[in-house]
């Protein structure tokens, strides 16, 4: 069954005369040979010359394709991952030409690259597919103690056969029914660990011995006192499918590992939590009940008509949710899935139920192991919201099975506002404090979840004990006027409180002493969420022996005062610099004592690692990992130590992609005609030289971005020196095909004071991007008749809204899972508060679908099958695609088979590369579209007509090129090969 479902093909749907080639290499050995576009159309040129003036000191240049070095390391490696589940959705080695000979894009001239009609998945060029193909680095994980690290190893893209698995979409999540867990979820093939060497460097590698051959592992965590492991294992069966969870636990120091239950028919329950260490000998798991049967079928004839009721008159409004439940028989489904009977297991191998069967949803134990905090679900299940709104309970239990008390069941939540900051009613974020061994804390909300109601205070943080005295009632800790935000511990003199509004962009953090009634709370920053400059950064934690995380308190000997360790990503005009300081809570004086280096590298803080002592720390026994990058050279990890702060590398990761190496990268500032100062970040292929080789075909892919103030909407985020890491579907690929990439050009909808950012959105889109437009070309990089736009979700809907009004701008588009009709989210989209009924016009106005009759641009459409975003439904792709045909618009539209928001199989992902580099080399490299009249482009135009003919050849060649039937195309084509 797998085979067959897993051979589906990409639907694909066009309205243009399509280039059919036909194959005249092998199908084994293809051999494939590549002109650079020069070359191509300095052919076409030759061709209709006249004898006597065709060019004659010219030559073709061959492309020649490299061979992946043997020593490539097992992947790319940006940021640390978490060592949990892993349930992405979404994601070589090679090289192009990587000189500057050729000044455009090179073409990889398979016979099929321009068979658009054809059916099947294809493969992009190889300059894109080698680096999409790189198996991935490992994920690190450090031990409670610091003195190991695991590293865990990981596949490259799944196959397109693991997301046609069945699944249940049920509650607002899919469930894959044969294990018993979420669906698509990725997986680490094996754990290795390496012990951390007193001078930094890393052990020999052990590998952790046992288990079964083509384990698939998940859920990886370690034990308090880091001497093991707790992680599920699955199997494939023969079917195609994956075998249930079972848990699996491995003694660090010797390697081995094994199933912690001998009864080879206890499974994991993964629908929501799976298991977690009670102490350093027992875990609590989550399994599927042993009394349980099949699962419930499906009646043939139903029981009566779906009826959904709102006759008491209630105001229930809800986002575009995904995968709801439907009828009974779904809600059925759903509670035979989600039942979990908890069970106690020690690592002895004694085994015990804890509790009766229910849909439990957390586990958290207290720091002191004697409670646990148990969470779960129930009916009355709801058809219009997720089940993260359905009747929540929460219990306190002891660690031995015995019931204490409910702490509150709060009823099914339909009608919570669309409004941001709205929030539940009753009892929310009930959790232990970090810094004691068993004290409960939650919030309360005042307004009765209802943002849009004035209220002092909105919020009530409340504290009590696990088991209270008769008619105990719960203390106040603190009260918000704001939403609540979180809180960071530290002990009885200190903890921070945060509190946020969406709508004004204030966040605060208050001072508070949790032992100290006396002790008036204060305020220590009060700023706006969207001033990045003036962040001061967030205090950095330490591991308690308990294994909570609490505020790090740091002593320096020669002044005796404690201090807190504040990181920052310290953003300034000039990028971010990223710095740790000194910070004395009460006075609020700081002393940075550490920054990045701002000349080449970017460095940043990624944890404490000197805090296996209890207490404060000193200053000079201070050791901090640090990662460190630069344009060019890929993440690696450092130990810092104080006080020399001597840098000892962990990791020596080697470059992702050498092929692009040597890459161009730079972040530039321009500005809007508002006054608005915009960002963006430049590449340029390796080798180029604008004053040499001329303007380029541009990629410029961004995403908007909502701000209330010019001044924030100016700011400066992200740094210049960042290692440009490059994902499986990430539009710097094409800088191996030799184009300019504008990536994340700012493109900030603002407003100030009462005005609603949207109801001057597309004014200020097009205003953006003009900006961007004019720069590139401007600097010389971009031909201006050669710019694509692009962008996924938010982006897509960008794309399809500046190719109606900005016409001028771009030659082509591409436009990835997006929403292109506003009318079909009522409720709210995006950063968007207000109904389609309270802002009937700026719903119509922002939806392209309504400007379908406007775009005449190439357009293409991606979107996966089964997008599951909120508001992103593949019907947006369909319906969007027939009002453009309809009004004969160039255009196509292809969909991804079991793809949700974000593409994650290898077919699915390779072809998605395809059709987006045969839309950029078809309507960009080789466009003859002519840009509408407009003033950025025309005039820009005329001062870059010298350097496009040093680069290409007289500019006719292009059109000339563009405009040929396809026979005269083949033949040419035939000719060169």
């Amino acid at each position: 069954m797998y085979e067959a479902v897993a051979m589906s093909l990409p639907k694909v749907y066009h309205r243009f005369s399509l280039l059919s080639l036909h194959s005249t290499t092998s199908p084994i050995l293809p051999k494939t040979l590549f002109f650079s576009s020069y070359s191509l159309r300095l052919a076409v040129k030759r061709l209709h010359s006249p004898p006597l003036l065709r060019p004659q000191s010219r030559r073709f240049v061959a492309g020649k394709r490299f061979q992946a070095k043997s020593t490539m390391a097992s992947s790319r490696f940006h940021h640390l991952v978490p060592v949990n589940a892993l349930t992405a959705e979404d994601g070589g080695n090679g090289t192009g030409s990587n000189g500057a000979a050729d000044a455009t894009a090179s073409v990889a001239y398979d016979d099929d690259v321009e068979s658009a009609s054809a059916t099947g998945y294809r493969l992009p060029p190889f300059e894109i597919r080698d680096i999409v193909d790189a198996p991935p680095l490992p994920a690190l994980s450090f031990s409670p103690l610091r003195d190991k690290i695991l590293f865990l190893k990981r596949r490259s893209l799944p196959p397109l056969s693991d997301l046609a698995r069945p699944e249940e979409k049920l509650a607002g999540i899919r469930i894959d029914g044969k294990c018993n867990s979420r669906s698509r979820m990725s997986f680490y093939t094996g754990i290795a660990i390496h012990q951390l060497m007193e001078d930094g460097s890393l052990g020999p590698e052990k590998e952790i011995q046992g288990l079964p051959k083509g384990a698939k592992i998940n859920f990886v965590m370690w034990s308090n006192n880091g001497q093991h492991l707790a992680f599920s294992v699955r199997l494939d069966e023969d079917d195609g499918s994956s075998s249930k969870l079972r848990v699996w636990v491995a003694n660090v120091d010797t390697g081995k590992a094994r199933p912690l239950f001998e009864s080879p028919d206890v499974y994991v329950n993964a629908v929501f939590d799976n298991f977690v260490w009670v102490n350093d000998s027992t875990l609590l798991v989550c399994t599927i009940p042993l009394s349980r049967g099949d699962p419930p079928r499906k009646p043939l004839v139903p029981s009566g008509p779906k009826i959904q009721s709102n006759e008491q008159k209630n105001v229930i409004q809800a986002r575009t949710y995904q995968d709801l439940l439907k009828d009974e028989y779904d809600e059925d489904l759903f509670e035979y899935y989600a039942t979990t009977q908890l069970v106690l297991a020690s690592l002895d191998g004694e085994m015990k139920p804890f509790g009766p069967p229910a849909i439990y949803t957390s586990m958290d134990p207290s720091p002191d192991q004697t409670y646990i905090l148990i969470s779960s679900t129930h009916k009355p299940f709801s058809f219009v919201v997720p089940c993260g709104r359905f009747p929540k309970k929460v219990e306190l239990w002891k660690a031995n099975g015995e019931f204490v008390r409910e702490l509150c069941d709060l009823p099914l939540a339909e009608d919570i506002p669309i409004a941001f900051n709205s929030v539940r009613k009753g009892m929310r974020s009930i959790n232990w404090r970090a810094d004691k061994p068993s004290t409960l804390y939650w919030v309360e909300t005042q307004d009765g979840g209802d943002a849009k109601v004035d209220v002092s205070p909105r919020d009530i943080v409340y504290t009590q004990s696990p088991a209270p005295h008769d008619n105990e009632q719960p203390k106040i800790l603190h009260k918000l006027d704001l939403r609540y935000g979180g809180i960071s511990w530290c002990d009885d003199t200190l903890a921070l409180v945060y509190e946020s509004w969406y709508k004004t962009r204030k966040v605060r953090t208050w001072v508070i002493s949790p032992g100290s009634e006396d002790v008036n709370p204060r305020i220590l920053f009060d700023r706006s969420s969207e001033d990045v400059y003036s962040d001061p950064g967030s205090p950095m934690s330490r591991r308690t022996p308990a294994g909570t995380y609490v505020i790090a308190k740091v002593k320096k000997e020669d002044d005796g005062d404690t201090y807190i360790l504040l990181n920052g990503s310290g953003a300034t005009p000039e990028g971010n610099i990223p710095f740790l300081d000194l910070f004395d809570i009460n006075t609020g004086s700081k002393e940075r004592i550490w920054q990045s280096d701002k000349e080449k590298y970017f460095e940043t803080v990624v944890a404490l690692m000197s805090d296996q002592k209890e207490g404060e720390l000193s200053i000079n026994e201070l050791k901090i990992l640090t990662s460190k990058e630069s344009k060019t050279e890929n993440t690696q990890y450092y130990l810092l130590s104080w006080p020399e702060k001597r840098a000892c590398q962990i990791t020596n990761f080697p470059h992702p992609y050498p092929q692009l190496e040597s890459l161009q990268k730079e972040m530039i500032r321009y500005q809007r005609k508002d006054g608005v100062q915009l960002t963006a970040t430049l590449y340029l292929p390796p080798g180029y030289d604008p004053s040499r080789d001329g303007p380029l075909p541009c990629l410029v892919w961004s995403y908007p971005g909502e701000f209330k103030s010019k001044e924030a909407a100016s700011q400066v985020r992200g740094s210049p020196n960042e290692f440009a890491g490059i994902g499986p579907t990430s539009p710097l690929l094409w800088l191996a095909r030799r184009f300019a990439v504008l990536s994340g050009p700012t493109i900030p909808i603002i407003g100030e004071g009462d005005e609603e950012a949207n109801d001057r959105y597309i004014e200020q889109l097009v205003a953006s991007a003009e900006a961007a437009v004019e720069e590139v070309v401007r600097r010389g990089v971009a031909d201006p008749k050669k710019i694509a736009v692009g962008g996924h979700s938010y982006g897509a809907f960008m794309t399809a809204n500046l190719l109606a009004h900005a016409p001028h701008l771009f030659c082509c588009g591409i436009a990835r899972s997006g929403a292109y009709n506003r009318t079909l989210t009522p409720f709210g989209f995006q950063n968007e508060e207000r109904t389609l009924w309270e802002a009937t016009s700026t719903y119509v106005e922002m939806s392209p679908f309504m400007s379908a009759n406007k775009i005449k641009k190439p357009i293409l459409l991606i979107h996966g099958e089964e997008d599951n975003n909120p508001g992103t439904l593949t019907m947006q792709s369909d319906r969007f695609f027939n009002a453009l045909k309809g009004h004969g618009a160039l255009c196509r539209l292809v969909i991804l088979p079991y793809e949700s928001h974000g593409y994650g199989a290898r077919e699915s992902i390779m072809h998605t590369l395809w059709e987006t580099d045969r839309w950029l080399q078809k309507h960009c490299v080789y466009s003859s579209n002519v840009k509408a009249d407009g003033s950025v482009c025309k005039d820009n135009a005329e001062g870059t007509v010298d350097s496009q003919s040093k680069a290409v050849g007289a500019a006719g060649g292009v059109q000339e090129l563009a405009n040929l039937d396809d026979d005269q195309f083949h033949s040419i084509r035939r000719s060169l090969l």
